[in-house]
């Protein structure tokens, strides 16, 4: 084993290495628990506790060849670990759990760098790269990209069922039988099939031994493989379900169906890596084309060890990280203030002609929220005609309790989302308005128009990632952190024009903005 040097001693250099990881992991340890928790509650995830497994071993079967090659540390890898500890700050100040994550990997991809240093880190960094398919996406990305497959899968496999001459009508997510009716939720939207076929699809191109193109192939053949194999499953839950009922899409059966979906997608990319094999200028066998082995025969047993001094770059990085682990734990927390503001106990229970009438929220959402105050009613007008109104008050933000955003929270209660976008809503004030977020929702048969922002110590956002970056800005400047989410939704009936839902929802949203300020404080 490769040893190095600090002052007299030798040192093996894995156990180096492990006291390094330890260290890093100090200031990351509250963001590694709600990685870990991910990975264990999202099944789309679920490999994602394997990963650093696969990339230790990738870095292992190199171990020959490091020894080889001279430690010769890198004083950039300090920049990464500065960038990444500042990252992890604004992460933790902004709530956004992603920045956190992704700076833990700057962490240890530096102190990777100020111990190895270039030479040997351009051998590594295929496996270290291995680590972000580990890292939850950005929600909204992942709503985004679910909602699609979603859409797409549905389509594929609609067609895949009237191939088989059975009608039936799309509905958005719903497939229509006539006698049953499906709905393509967010868990059958492909992505749990998608996520570990791009992370098996990552290590395949690694260890296939070709030109980079066919490398690049092998893994972006992973997304239209994922999507034909869900949509086919799609297609024949459909027909199952047409033939012989809805026992064909429910239980241990629907599971089972969904192991079966990936391997098949498995052995796709296994057949479309071998296949690459025979196309090109560049053929070999099958058999020779997958770099299972070590990279490099193992030394003569007699070979001698080389001691090697330990780079001062990786001694200042140790020192850097243990700095910044310290700072933490002693930095007291920042002492934010909380506005003087009216419960929403007191918040209206008219305005105008609309009279409303409280509803409560399930523990569960509660839980789940983390709200300091809340206000949830719906407001009636004589002609029947509906607005549900929903406030949720914060009075200190931070990475555990944050506003949450409807775009993430709707595709969750099952509701498609079918248009999005933004619109003028009025301020409260004559001829003054500001845009707010809106969409059009559908479960089933329901459909609804949602309006809905953020606002926050005087500003009104619409976009929850510039929301975040003024909580960064405002707690070091102002001091403050508190703010709230503000919703309304209407039901669409059929037949109902859009525009006067909109003009309704205006009317009442224009008497509610008047009041808002007292609850919610600039």
């Amino acid at each position: 084993m490769q040893r190095l040097r600090l002052g007299s001693s030798p040192i093996p250099l894995y156990s180096l290495l492990a006291v390094a990881l330890v260290a890093a992991v100090m200031p990351f340890a509250k963001v590694l628990g709600g990685i870990y928790n991910v990975w264990n509650l999202k099944p789309e995830y679920s490999h994602g506790i394997i990963i650093p497994v696969l990339s230790a071993v990738l870095i292992w079967r190199q171990r020959e060849e490091l020894r080889r090659l001279p430690f010769t540390g890198s004083w950039f890898g300090l920049l990464l670990i500065a960038g990444g500890l500042a990252l992890r700050l604004v992460g933790e100040l902004t709530t956004l759990e992603t920045l956190q994550h992704y700076a833990f990997l700057l962490v240890i991809y530096g102190l990777v760098l100020t111990l190895t240093g270039p030479v040997i880190f351009r051998r590594l960094w295929m496996p270290l790269l291995i680590l972000v398919f580990a890292i939850p996406l950005p929600s909204v990305f992942n709503n985004a990209l679910s909602l699609q497959l979603q859409l797409l899968s549905s389509q594929l496999g609609v067609g895949v069922i009237r191939a088989a001459g059975i009608s039936v009508l799309l509905e958005g997510n719903v497939i229509d039988l006539g006698t049953y009716q499906l709905e393509v939720a967010e868990a059958c939207s492909g992505l749990r099939y998608l996520l570990p076929l791009m992370t098996l699809a990552f290590i395949v191109a690694y260890l296939f031994r070709g030109p980079m193109w066919k490398r690049i192939v092998i893994f972006l053949s992973s997304i239209p493989i994922t999507v034909a194999m869900n949509s086919l499953r799609i297609g024949l839950i459909g027909i199952t379900v047409d033939r012989w009922g809805t026992s064909m899409a429910e239980g241990a059966l629907h599971d089972f169906e969904g192991w079966v979906v990936f391997m098949f997608s498995t052995g796709a990319l296994v057949l479309t890596a071998v296949g690459l094999t025979r196309v090109g200028g560049s053929r070999t066998k099958w058999s020779e084309a997958f770099n299972f082995g070590p990279v490099s025969a193992p030394s003569p047993a007699a070979a001698p060890e080389r001691a090697q001094w330990v780079p001062k770059s990786f001694i200042a990085a140790a020192v850097l990280i243990l700095v910044g682990a310290a700072a933490d734990v002693a930095m007291p927390a920042p002492q934010l203030i909380t506005p003087a503001r009216a419960g929403f106990d007191e918040f209206p229970n008219k305005f105008g002609e609309w009279v409303g009438q409280r509803e409560q929220l399930q523990s569960i959402y509660l839980d789940a929220l983390q709200l300091d105050d809340y206000v949830l009613a719906n407001y009636v007008r004589p002609d029947g005609h509906s607005v549900n109104f929903f406030s949720a008050y914060y009075r200190q933000q931070d990475a555990d309790r944050h506003v949450h955003s409807p775009h993430d929270c709707i595709p969750g209660g099952g509701w498609e989302i079918q248009t999005f976008g933004q619109s003028p809503f009025p301020a409260g004030h004559a001829g003054e308005t500001f845009p707010a977020n809106r969409a059009v929702i559908q479960l089933g048969s329901n459909r609804a128009v949602v309006y809905y922002w953020f606002q926050v110590r005087g500003r009104r956002f619409t976009n929850e990632y510039v929301m975040k970056w003024y909580l960064f800005w405002d707690a070091l400047t102002r001091h403050r952190t508190d703010g709230a989410l503000v919703r309304l939704v209407a039901p669409l009936a059929p037949g109902a024009r859009e525009a006067d839902v909109d003009s309704r929802m205006m009317q009442f949203g224009t008497l509610v903005e008047a009041q808002l300020s007292r609850y919610i404080p600039d």
